[in-house]
């Protein structure tokens, strides 16, 4: 088992054990998923009433789940409530589609969040948390998330305390059996798969007092919540009964810099390591916890505690050295590789990834200006682009800046049929972006993105409100 304990109020660990250890987290990926949703409410991209189509994908989704059939759509807010309590799957990849277009886009959307807030080690595959290798997090990461979505998000958070949801003739219950039992807690979310074990994300205030604890692991949900009820009443009146951190953020690791030791010198807290970038820039700071197993666990529980094994990460994820963590960096899917080590098979996503050579891009049915010139020295013929649109390439332009997704389809013609007609509908600086396609497999299903490139955060977003109220399936995202 892994946990911590945090301070809410001064950003202090209290308890921690095996923090960082990599771990799945199962249907506490859906507080992320939650965390992207609440933002296009924030943004105004989406309403509370605002309906969400279920696809056949969504339908699909094992259970847990609220059984809506594909063509079928649900307000917002039931979604919210019904991925709160019944922890739906359907729903949540119903939210995926909604926001993303499609549920891979969608999960690098979530890992770019989590590692906007700090959560360096963790990697999104998927919105529901469903059994997948590459759907890593560890406790730590799991409690900046806890506190990011309550400060970023206090309209919205309100919702993870809803005790039970009545929809379609079903009346649900929320999954956290802690709600209501423990004084103070106000949300947030379980977990559980076999690879995952019993989960848990809580959050208490308390006295004018605030934490945040993760439990990760649990052989039985009963013993995790025993053992989550031991960390609050244990931890709780080590808090700080007044607000002085600063509020979780999205920000570059630069931009973390001096101020993680600045803060902890203001709290006169020990500290433990030093993460730094190659460059010598500050990445984060570890500081030391008490490492006391709370009184209140029988000692079969502590034995447990003790001798749950770390997740053994898969070989597309390979472990790394608390000495080798400073930059966790992910290409969509699958961790980089150190320089040394030998070849493994790649994962989808990074087979997706990489530039291809002129012949695979004509393969895939796409071609363009820039790829045409390449394609000169193999075959003429892939020099051919349509009068209206030139059909895009299939890796990603090399631009800095951001990027828009306009929807997928299951074939490259449908794929540039979108760009073209999005592209009536782009203004200003959006008309001159660079259209592309992007090829990703799904399962056993090929799919091609349909994007575009070259763009400033505004301009991004002002076109997909523009392409949004023409119908199209729209999301900005970082390139």
């Amino acid at each position: 088992m892994a946990a911590i304990v945090v301070d809410g109020n001064s950003g202090r660990v209290i308890f921690a054990h095996g923090e960082h250890e990599r771990r799945h987290p199962a249907s506490v990926t859906k507080v992320m998923t939650l965390y992207l949703l609440f933002e296009q409410l924030e943004k105004g991209r989406l309403r509370l009433n605002s309906p969400l189509m279920i696809s056949a994908h969504a339908a699909s989704q094992a259970p847990s789940k609220l059984g809506l059939a594909p063509g079928e759509s649900i307000e917002v807010e039931h979604a919210i409530k019904a991925v709160v309590t019944k922890s739906a799957n359907d729903i949540a990849v119903a939210i995926a589609e909604n926001i993303g277009g499609d549920e891979d886009s969608f999960a690098e959307m979530m890992t770019q969040k989590a590692h906007a807030l700090g959560m360096s080690d963790t990697h999104f595959a998927n919105a529901s948390g469903l059994p997948n290798d590459e759907q890593i997090t560890t406790a730590h990461d799991l409690s900046v998330l806890g506190r990011a979505i309550q400060d970023r998000f206090p309209r919205y958070y309100r919702y993870f305390s809803t005790h039970s949801f009545a929809y379609g003739g079903q009346m649900m219950r929320n999954h956290n059996h802690l709600l209501g039992r423990v004084e103070g807690m106000d949300g947030i979310k379980t977990g559980y798969t076999r690879a995952s074990g019993f989960n848990l994300l809580t959050s208490v205030h308390r006295g004018g007092r605030h934490i945040v604890a993760v439990v990760l692991g649990g052989s039985t949900a009963g013993a995790r919540d025993r053992y989550m009820e031991a960390l609050i009443e244990d931890h709780i009146d080590s808090g700080a009964s007044a607000r002085t951190a600063r509020a979780v953020t999205e920000e570059a690791p630069a931009e973390r810099e001096t101020r993680t030791i600045a803060e902890a010198d203001q709290r006169d807290e020990p500290i433990q390591a030093v993460e730094r970038e190659p460059t010598g820039k500050i990445l984060a700071v570890e500081r030391e916890p008490t490492g006391k197993i709370p009184a209140r666990v029988a000692a079969s529980e502590v034995r447990a505690y003790a001798e749950s094994p770390a997740l053994t990460p898969p070989a597309s994820i390979p472990s790394v050295d608390r000495a080798d963590r400073v930059r966790p960096a992910f290409v969509p899917g699958v961790q980089k590789q150190q320089a040394a080590a030998p070849e493994q098979k790649k994962s989808r996503h990074a087979r997706a990834k990489e530039p291809a050579t002129a012949t695979q891009l004509a393969k895939d049915g796409s071609t363009s200006q820039a790829t045409t010139r390449v394609a000169r020295h193999e075959s003429a013929a892939a020099a051919t682009t349509p009068s209206t649109l030139r059909h895009a390439d299939v890796v990603r332009p090399p631009h800095s800046g951001w990027m828009i997704q306009v929807g997928a389809a299951d074939e490259p013609g449908k794929a540039n049929d979108l760009l073209s007609a999005a592209r009536t509908r782009l203004h200003g600086g959006a008309a001159n972006a660079r259209a592309f396609t992007e090829k990703v497999q799904k399962g056993k299903e090929t799919l091609w993105r349909a994007r575009f490139a070259g763009l400033e955060e505004q301009s991004a977003e002002d076109a997909c409100k523009a392409l949004k109220r023409s119908g199209f399936s729209c999301f900005a995202t970082r390139n």
